[in-house]
């Protein structure tokens, strides 16, 4: 099972424990009812009822619904289709039993069978919606057959409205109420779950997006090497031909010319390596500590600034191998920060239990509350005047995905110096030898 496709698996697992969570719920309310009910039709109305059975009814019903809360704090019990709907069967049987002992289907009590029909077309699907419409079917049929009467007289003399009256009113009320109530908590169960599916697609999404761009930057880096290749031969027979040394302005260009063709194949060796090509000959042993350091002094190589700083906040220094895709990764967060700002970037590392913490902090504007919920979806960016369109942290967040991890962003008050936060965790053992 691909990780997509076992993400929607337990989005709908979760989705069906919460609404067994709910039917458990309903279930309180349909034994306290019935509580409720069978006291005022004994007591209040003197219509005799053989308490002891309805009784005996009502208790199985609690512990049948105990049980079902038992089974569902399991986490690593699956609570499934057809758990709710041997659940939903249970409440058609009790149902049928306590109609049974109190006049058969000429109880106005006998329209709860509509719930049931309902919370399964909800719930369940359509072959188990049949079997709990086909099982309610058997009860009402067996009703009409088989039944203990009621001996009660429904007509009244003062033309007021008859019990009977009374007790569809009161059916009808309740099967209202409990429908609309379960039902509303149901949809919003959904909604929820269907905002976490179209989550997973959205990732899923940006991670094709990613996909796609580092095969077109494989292709590239495949295609380039050639014509690279035959400028560094070229440029080096230059730098043999006496008449062209004899000028100083001339041998200089052509010595800066080689060392930025040699920059552009670092970088495309780079692309290649992080595309998982020729990484035995460039992947090496180290510390993440030293790792770091060697990405950071690497990168003032190349820029500079009034104030740069470099924390060690007790990060633990294990064994690892260096990784482009992460070197790329953090070079993303200090290039972002020196444009936010120019004069002022620190670095810090830390632990946060078996996390490795990757914090960059700038003294820039910060981010627009607009954007910094969206920040890390592609062609989301705070740079409107800058091409790039937000793939720098695009980029942070997809490696940081793929490791594992996390990427947190902020803005920082004015009291602690104001600008942005960028905090990358990753799991150790993603990174440790």
């Amino acid at each position: 099972m691909n990780p997509i496709s076992d993400s929607l698996f337990r989005v709908q697992r979760l989705t069906q424990r919460q609404n067994m969570q709910l039917l458990i719920q309903l279930r309180w309310i349909a034994v306290i009812g019935q509580v409720v009910t069978i006291s005022l039709v004994h007591y209040g109305f003197k219509i005799t009822l053989p308490l002891l059975p309805m009784a005996l009814v009502l208790a199985a019903l609690v512990a049948t619904n105990l049980a079902y809360i038992y089974w569902s704090q399991g986490l690593h019990r699956p609570v499934t289709s057809r758990s709710v709907f041997y659940a939903l069967l249970a409440d058609v049987l009790a149902l049928t039993i306590q109609l049974y002992l109190s006049g058969g289907a000429s109880n106005p009590f006998i329209y709860l069978y509509l719930l049931q029909g309902i919370l399964s077309a909800v719930l369940l699907q359509s072959h188990f919606t049949w079997a709990v419409v086909a099982a309610s079917f058997v009860g009402i049929t067996g009703l009409t057959l088989f039944h203990q009467p009621l001996h009660v007289q429904f007509a009244s003399h003062e033309g007021l409205p008859s019990l009977y009256i009374v007790g569809v009113l009161i059916s009808f009320a309740l099967t209202s109420i409990l429908t609309i109530v379960f039902l509303t908590r149901v949809v919003e169960n959904m909604r929820r779950r269907d905002s976490r599916i179209s989550n997973m697609r959205q990732r899923a999404s940006e991670e094709e997006h990613i996909l796609r761009l580092g095969l077109l930057a494989t292709g590239a880096a495949h295609e380039l090497g050639t014509p690279m290749a035959t400028m560094s031969v070229i440029l080096g027979d230059w730098q043999h031909m006496p008449a062209l040394m004899k000028d100083e302005d001339l041998r200089e260009d052509l010595q800066e010319m080689q060392r930025q063709l040699l920059r552009c194949k670092s970088i495309v060796s780079g692309v290649l390596l992080s595309a998982g090509e020729t990484r035995a000959e460039g992947t090496k042993s180290t510390t993440f500590v030293n790792f770091v350091e060697g990405v950071v002094s690497h990168w003032q190589s190349h820029n500079s600034l009034q104030h740069f700083a470099l924390r060690n906040e007790g990060v633990t220094n294990f064994a690892m191998l260096s990784d482009t895709a992460l070197q790329q990764m953090i070079c993303n967060l200090l290039d972002n920060a020196l444009e936010a700002s120019a004069d002022w970037v620190e670095l810090s590392l830390s632990n946060n239990q078996d996390q490795v913490r990757i914090q960059v902090r700038d003294r820039g504007a910060g981010f627009d509350a607009a954007v910094l919920s969206q920040l890390g979806q592609c062609h989301i960016s705070t740079k409107q005047e800058r091409p790039g369109r937000g793939l720098g942290l695009f980029l942070v967040t997809n490696v940081a995905r793929a490791l594992g991890g996390r990427v947190q962003v902020t803005n920082l008050p004015l009291h602690q110096g104001g600008g942005a936060l960028v905090e990358v965790c990753l799991p150790q053992s993603a990174l440790a030898i």
